[in-house]
């Protein structure tokens, strides 16, 4: 009977190492966007230069992140019927700072990021690029 059992146990052990090596890899695109001016994210001051913008295509999340690890910023993408294969990051110009309003990744878009601005709606500024 312990032959039968251990067998047992090693059997569904080796079943579920199977299983976990079958899940496919996290499926993300990427581009990098240079953005010639400072902005703010979720109130916190960004510098001018190279952005990554990453997109997770099996959980439709959308990543910001700078050459400075503190500087990552992950949001839940709205699928859109658009896709132009074009990577757009949409400011609102409030004085002389710049807030990030929304991205767009193909046919994934960020809801409104900034949400302290609506009076300046008609201040839009796009830094974009292609895939």
């Amino acid at each position: 009977m312990k032959l039968r059992f251990s067998a047992l146990v090693l059997a569904s052990a080796a079943i579920a190492v199977a299983a976990m090596a079958a899940v496919p890899a996290m499926a993300a695109t990427s581009t990098t966007l240079n953005v010639p001016f400072s902005f703010t994210v979720n109130g916190r001051s960004l510098p001018a230069g190279e952005y990554s913008v990453v997109r997770d295509d099996t959980r439709n999340f959308v990543r910001l992140q700078g050459k400075d690890a503190s500087q990552n910023y992950t949001w839940v993408g709205l699928a859109t019927g658009e896709d132009g294969g074009r990577v757009t990051l949409r400011f609102n110009a409030e004085s002389d700072q710049r807030a990030l309003e929304s991205i767009q990744y193909g046919s994934l878009v960020t809801s409104k990021i900034n949400r302290k601005s609506r009076k300046a709606e008609h201040a839009t500024q796009e830094v974009s690029g292609g895939e």
